[in-house]
């Protein structure tokens, strides 16, 4: 199986879901993620609605847009890249899941709360604004993350 680094293995999956585990050798687990993100990607019309969102079209977006099949993207994109981000990291790096969960569970939030928000009389719609609750997300995953290890750290050293 081939290594990658931690950055290549989430950006890979960035492009595509399961791109990283494909190129590992993970064949069944990348198949797995590329028909999935294919399945939920259809089934939501997702592609049409970023068209229209980029366009600057947020209520064709809004129209278009699947919410209940768009709801399990987040977490399997999410999940795709921690996967790929586990293969390629050391074996004792601890917490790092917790970034991406944030991140799941917030852009997951911005999806379901998108048709009621507007940020300075600016309404995102259902894609940019779940995109903006992804930064948080991360932060809040990676500030529980470090302040586990601070703890498990202090835990180890002697009195």
């Amino acid at each position: 199986m081939k290594k990658m680094s931690k950055l290549e293995a989430v950006l890979w999956n960035i492009a595509f879901p399961g791109f990283s585990q494909l190129i590992t050798g993970q064949y069944i687990k990348g198949v797995m993620f590329v028909v999935l993100e294919f399945i939920m990607n259809v089934n939501s019309h997702f592609n049409r609605a970023i068209m229209h969102s980029f366009l600057g079209e947020i209520q064709q977006a809004e129209m278009v847009i699947n919410y209940q099949w768009l709801m399990f993207y987040p977490c399997m994109y999410m999940f795709s890249m921690w996967d790929a981000y586990r293969f390629a990291m050391p074996a004792d790096e601890k917490y790092s899941y917790l970034p991406f969960v944030f991140g799941a569970y917030f852009v997951t939030v911005g999806l379901m709360v998108s048709p009621k928000v507007t940020i300075l009389n600016i309404h995102p719609g259902p894609i940019f604004l779940p995109m903006l609750f992804l930064i948080p997300g991360l932060l809040v995953g990676g500030i529980i993350k470090k302040l586990l290890m601070l703890r498990d750290a202090k835990l180890k050293m002697p009195n």
